[in-house]
């Protein structure tokens, strides 16, 4: 990872630190491609005397009218009608591969996510065609959630019908900020004047979960800027708010500018970025909400009822199944899945990722099958973000004490101030989980410590 996020002065360089995954993506490789062929070819019952694991369907949708320069996605937006409903056939094509497979057959989605690029991009039309040819060979009607991203400025009430009608529950809409220079200078297609607009017709249509996306610390940000924008997304009131800290991906257009000036990034430092992500916090906190996990605050459920702030609340099934284990069937080109203990990235080029399809076949460039113990690290270090762990459920799950098994970084943690232990109850202060990306590599095994992350 290369950056050095917990001290205070550290200026943000061009590189990624943000952990979506373990093992790190740079040691998954074709050699084993076989593994998650043989995994999709076991039933359940030949692998698991359990219940199998929860499943989820992601489905990535590559277009975007605008590329942002932060962004590092597998996005496209130079393609026509033509070129978007051949990758819908595609799509749905692989759906259907996938749901012929012995470790999938007749299992239903747990969780549906819509990512992108930019979902939105499409029209109502090539939407609802999509869903129809999914449907099928794969039907969601009893997930618990539908997620589907949105860039405010491809929105219209009628389309936020579309979406709603195919049976999201859960829509996120990716504000990113108000100030509408701050959004110029990112590269952002869309402007404030929208977000409003947009957020209305969302609210009109009757989604279940409305989730707004802010980004501290993007280029042009001040602390006047983000306190403006803050209070901006308090007064919508969203059922969740995702606040990220700005980062540059080694990928984006951001950092070949800023390679190429050879000056240092004018992205807000570490320190500044959490403190302004505190503020954030603190004033969500103070207008109703509850901190779910290092990047995320909900509003509680009307039923929910707690001491302790643990209750069941506009929740995110996706990132929750995900980080407890949940088999992933990750669609689309580029995109990352999980299944049977074998993680999975598709091939990362349109054509590569067309062609394959059009042979009949899934698309895997390169994969890694995880022993046990790796996957009790991805469990516990995900769960980390959250900003608390039992360690009864790795007890329970894994047959391991991890406050014995990983004693020298948890107590690391505590000498540092990140972390308080009582018990099984495992807690991150409010500065270790604003930095807990940062945190997470103390836990990994020798031969990935070092390792480029992505």
């Amino acid at each position: 990872m290369g950056l050095d996020v917990l001290n205070d002065d550290h200026e943000t360089q061009v590189g990624s630190y943000f952990v979506a995954n373990y093992p790190p993506f740079s040691v998954w490789s074709p050699q084993h491609v076989p593994a998650i062929t043989s995994a999709l070819d076991q039933p359940h019952s030949a692998t698991d005397e359990r219940r199998p694991a929860p499943l989820g369907l992601y489905l990535h949708i590559p277009f975007c009218r605008k590329r942002c320069k932060f962004c590092y996605f597998r996005v496209y937006t130079d393609k026509n009608s033509s070129d978007v409903e051949i990758y819908l056939d595609a799509l749905s094509r692989e759906v259907e591969l996938y749901a012929k497979r012995a470790a999938l057959a007749e299992r239903e989605f747990d969780f549906v996510y819509f990512g992108g690029g930019t979902p939105s991009f499409l029209s109502s039309q090539q939407l609802t065609g999509l869903i129809d040819r999914i449907r099928r060979h794969w039907k969601w009607e009893h997930a618990r959630e539908v997620t589907f991203e949105c860039e405010p400025g491809t929105l219209k009430k009628s389309k936020l019908e579309t979406i709603k009608a195919i049976g999201t529950t859960r829509l996120s809409l990716g504000i990113e900020h108000f100030d509408d220079a701050v959004l110029e200078i990112g590269g952002r297609a869309h402007r404030s004047a929208e977000c409003f607009e947009a957020y209305q017709w969302a609210r009109e249509v009757g989604f279940d979960q409305i989730n707004i996306d802010l980004i501290a610390g993007m280029v042009g940000d001040t602390e006047k800027k983000w306190r403006d924008t803050v209070e901006k997304a308090i007064k919508l009131d969203a059922d969740s708010v995702t606040i990220y800290q700005m980062e540059v991906p080694h990928n984006t257009i951001l950092a070949r500018e800023f390679s190429a000036s050879n000056e240092a990034t004018p992205v807000a430092s570490w320190a500044t970025k959490r403190a302004w992500v505190d503020h954030a916090f603190a004033a969500f906190e103070a207008a109703g909400y509850v901190v779910s996990s290092a990047y995320t605050l909900a509003k509680p459920l009307p039923d929910a009822a707690s001491t302790n702030g643990d209750a069941d609340r506009s929740g995110f099934v996706y990132r929750d199944g995900l980080w407890h284990g949940a088999d992933l069937v990750g669609t689309g080109v580029a995109s990352f899945g999980h299944v049977g203990g074998v993680h999975y990235q598709n091939a990362d080029s349109w054509e590569e990722y067309i062609e394959r399809i059009n042979r009949g076949e899934l698309p895997i460039s390169r994969a890694l099958p995880i022993t046990k113990e790796q996957s009790l690290i991805r469990e516990m270090i995900l769960q980390l973000k959250l900003g608390r762990l039992s360690a009864g459920y790795f007890k329970s799950k894994f047959d391991v004490q991890i406050t014995e098994r990983f004693a020298k970084p948890f107590s690391s943690l505590v000498d540092d101030g990140f972390a308080e232990i009582n018990g099984d109850d495992i807690r991150l202060t409010r500065a270790g989980l604003l930095r807990v990306d940062g945190l997470l590599p103390r836990f990994f095994e020798p031969q990935f410590t070092n390792i480029r992350y992505t």
